[in-house]
């Protein structure tokens, strides 16, 4: 068994999941919207090109996402993708490409105690991202 994250997005699942698959290095997988829903009652609230079920693979996981109608999504709390980082260039690339438009930065880039460069911020899309390089500082 393996726990895997499950996204939730105000309509703009695909645009947000492709741009995870682009910048992470993943893949998209199956995409499933609501027009491909052989049945009415099968589909979920909203218009044809809703995506009910997708996902990208990653080496080793994979993220899910949905959209949700604006009456039915809730932005996320009470958890990050966290992304512990290999160098401070692999940090700046990451949050480059996924900082612009951030809905809310609860700590810009900067060093620690614990890392040479750590951020948290939530991105465009409203999914909380947290990006870690330790750097020197865990080392021994």
């Amino acid at each position: 068994m393996q726990p895997n994250i499950y996204l939730f997005f105000a309509g703009d699942c695909l645009e947000a999941m492709s741009h995870y698959a682009k910048v992470l290095g993943g893949e998209i997988g199956s995409v499933f919207r609501n027009a491909d829903a052989a049945r009415p009652e099968d589909r979920m609230p909203g218009g044809d090109d809703m995506v009910m079920n997708m996902d990208v693979r990653f080496s080793g996981m994979t993220i899910f996402g949905s959209d949700n109608t604006s009456d039915m999504y809730q932005t996320p709390q009470g958890f990050r993708i966290q992304l512990n980082l290999d160098s401070s260039d692999d940090f700046d690339r990451m949050f480059d490409a996924l900082s612009p438009g951030a809905r809310e930065m609860a700590m810009p880039p900067g060093e620690t105690f614990w890392a040479e460069r750590f951020t948290m911020f939530t991105d465009r899309f409203g999914t909380p991202w947290m990006l870690n390089f330790d750097g020197s500082k865990m080392q021994g």
